[in-house]
């Protein structure tokens, strides 16, 4: 049951995110879900009887505190604005605008109010990303060598305004920055286009992190193979996440020395105990609404905000660019 004194909150979308963002909403302590706009309307019965309006107008006439924005890539600039200029925080999916000129807008709209403002990549609240992230911080790698991620599965038709990188990978360009607390300083990339849309489908990537860091990505939406993987490698071994399960191992580098003279001269590491851990598996898009609620009453900050948002969108502009070009590009954009 709601608690008096609620925060108001909207959503904006009724589509295959919105429909889960509506269900979440439905249930948050301490949140009333008051609005919802969808110009098509509720034919499915997703908006959990919360009255479904045509415009994002009509949402802020009803006083709203926060909403959350799951419409359209290309529509994310426009429906932000609008929520910035009328003083009501946002909660923006993954990828934050369509432009790095957009995310850029976005960012000054809602700072030079003082609102709250985040970004729905959702990896950052996955268990295994959360455990792994905790333990680098700890220093349980030591230093790190080297992130690596696949990301793949079949083409989503619900996908209609971007290609797989804008899409996908942006949740890869974002957790590996925010696993490791590093920036990406270059990016080298390829992409194939083979489903006769006007995106890419597929995309290989290699960049290097500020501080040295290798980091490589592998997506795409051509393989009929669901896959989710993220490995991290340094001194100490190699954390592995599954975050299609929630799992995370630690593969050991071997502390026993060996008498096999032939292996002794190689100066690597060999295997050594793995290591799976348990760890708790709440469901990430409520943790992630959890974690944007307590960020507007002002009890947390552990959100994704406007600003990384805005880094991941030029990551992905400058994988693009170095597609387009075949050059390494710097993410400040100049070829490296």
């Amino acid at each position: 049951m709601t608690a008096k004194g609620a925060l108001r909150a909207g959503l904006v979308g009724l589509g295959s995110m919105g429909r889960h963002h509506a269900r979440v909403l439905a249930g948050l302590e301490n949140v009333q879900l008051v609005g919802v706009v969808d110009p098509m309307g509720d034919k499915n019965g997703w908006a959990q009887g919360a009255p479904v309006l045509a415009t994002v107008e009509e949402l802020i006439a009803l006083g709203v505190d926060y909403t959350v924005v799951a419409c359209p890539t290309a529509l994310h600039e426009e429906v932000g604005l609008k929520l910035a200029e009328a003083g009501v925080c946002a909660l923006i999916e993954k990828p934050v605008a369509d432009t790095v000129e957009g995310a850029r807008r976005l960012v000054e709209a809602f700072e030079s109010r003082g609102l709250v403002a985040g970004v729905g990549h959702i990896e950052r609240c996955n268990p295994a990303l959360r455990s792994l992230r905790a333990r680098l911080e700890a220093g349980e790698l030591g230093d790190v060598y080297q992130v690596v991620t696949r990301r793949q599965g079949p083409f989503p038709h619900r996908i209609a305004d971007v290609g797989v990188v804008k899409d996908l990978a942006t949740h890869d360009i974002d957790l590996t920055g925010w696993v490791t607390g590093q920036t990406y300083t270059s990016i080298a990339a390829h992409t194939v286009s083979k489903s006769g849309r006007p995106h890419e489908d597929m995309v290989s990537a290699v960049g290097k992190l500020s501080d040295g860091t290798m980091a490589s990505h592998l997506v795409n939406w051509l393989s009929p193979l669901k896959e989710r993987f993220t490995s991290v490698t340094g001194e100490r071994g190699c954390f592995i996440a599954d975050t299609l399960t929630a799992d995370l191992t630690f593969h050991s580098n071997a502390a026993v020395t060996t008498e096999w003279e032939a292996l002794r001269a190689f100066r690597g590491v060999s295997e050594g105990d793995m290591i799976r851990y348990a760890i708790p598996k709440r469901e990430p898009l409520l943790v992630e609404h959890e974690l944007f609620r307590d960020a507007v009453l002002g009890k947390s900050d552990d959100i994704c905000t406007l600003r990384q948002g805005l880094r991941t969108v030029e990551v992905a502009a400058a994988v693009l660019e170095s597609a387009a070009s075949g050059e390494t590009v710097r993410i400040n954009g100049s070829a490296a």
